[in-house]
């Protein structure tokens, strides 16, 4: 099977000739000692080393000072360190002193026409190999936009006490969310399969929010923007960090087809537990410990699990580290220890 032909047989709960798998995103500062390890002078080298399945593609937003779609507004009424790695949502944000819901015209809100590089976008996606699953990072989190734009304690008081504030700033978002990701879909035609969206909605032990609320608020913005990329034909994974089992039926309604990360530390987000809950209702992407296992562990300790996540899904997994952006803390022969065993399990 092709890269591409294990990732679609594995989120329609097909036969496989392996498992499929997904490095994730290294940050930055984990990359020079990945390299160094496996003897690689780039990311791309090294994914042809840990032979994974899925080939991300960012998108080339040029806004500084992040120049990061993640980063796309500038709420934050003090300094911060903003960019992807070190970005902070509860810091004072630009509503936090406002209650009407006319005054969210008075943010300077990014046009993201002006910067998304079009021809950029068509280039990195069109490079990559066809054997790859080739997936879209556009995150689109309008929902920790929301909380960056009050700050994130208040935001979630605003959206108690006053909806009427709430409502309009959330729907702002994801209006730009929309209009940028056509930019990108349009720029991309022909070249993706997949996108990546979402939001952090659980913290270790439950939900952040009342499903109800996320319900009312949330879902209909993420509704829209799932809808969007299924009409350019591209599949859905949709990311939320924490324990979110309370809400995965609401997110296979949404139309996701693939749910990441199984935080399987989190509360209730076992693979076990998800497998006897939703086995061939969605897939999964994810399920090896990044908070202690990759972390602390031995590469016999990691391979131990990886074995366990093969036998308990022998498809409808897409194994990747729990956390897709790898830092510098796990040590890459535990990396290794992840790849070889999934690599050697055909």
């Amino acid at each position: 099977m092709t890269h591409k032909d294990r990732f679609f047989a594995t989120i329609a709960n097909a036969p496989v000739d392996r498992p499929a798998s997904w490095l994730g995103l290294p940050v930055p500062a984990a990359e020079p000692g990945l390299k160094k390890y496996f003897g690689v002078n780039s990311m791309d080298e090294l994914k042809k080393v840990v032979d994974d399945d899925i080939y991300p593609v960012e998108v080339p937003y040029n806004f500084p000072p992040s120049n990061h779609i993640a980063c796309a507004f500038n709420f934050a009424r003090v300094s911060q360190d903003d960019t992807p790695d070190n970005r902070t949502l509860t810091a004072p944000g630009f509503f936090e002193d406002y209650n009407r819901a006319s005054d969210v015209d008075k943010f300077n809100w990014p046009d993201p026409a002006r910067y998304i590089d079009r021809d950029e976008s068509k280039r990195r996606a069109k490079s990559i190999d066809n054997d790859y699953a080739r997936m879209g990072i556009l995150w689109s989190a309008h929902f920790q936009d929301a909380c960056s734009a009050f700050g994130m304690e208040y935001a979630l008081m605003v959206m108690l006490s006053n909806p009427e504030m709430f409502k309009p700033v959330i729907d702002r978002i994801t209006e730009f969310y929309l209009k940028a990701n056509a930019i990108f879909f349009e720029a991309t035609k022909g070249y993706l399969d997949v996108v990546l969206i979402g939001n952090d909605f659980g913290s270790q032990t439950s939900l952040m929010v009342d499903p109800a609320l996320l319900q009312e608020y949330v879902f209909p913005g993420t509704k829209k923007l799932i809808e969007q990329a299924k009409s350019y034909g591209l599949k859905v994974m949709h990311h939320s960090c924490g324990s979110i089992f309370p809400i995965i039926d609401d997110i296979i309604r949404l139309g996701a087809d693939i749910i990441h990360p199984i935080q399987a530390l989190a509360h209730d987000m076992d693979a076990a537990n998800l497998k006897a809950h939703f086995d061939k209702k969605v897939a999964f992407c994810g399920g090896v410990d990044a908070q202690y296992l990759m972390v602390n562990g031995y590469p016999a300790d990691v391979s131990k699990k990886v074995s366990e996540l093969i036998s308990l899904f022998p498809t409808g997994l897409i194994i990747s580290p729990s956390h897709e952006a790898i830092l510098p803390d796990i040590p890459p022969a535990n990396v290794e220890a992840m790849f070889k065993t999934i690599n050697h399990s055909k």
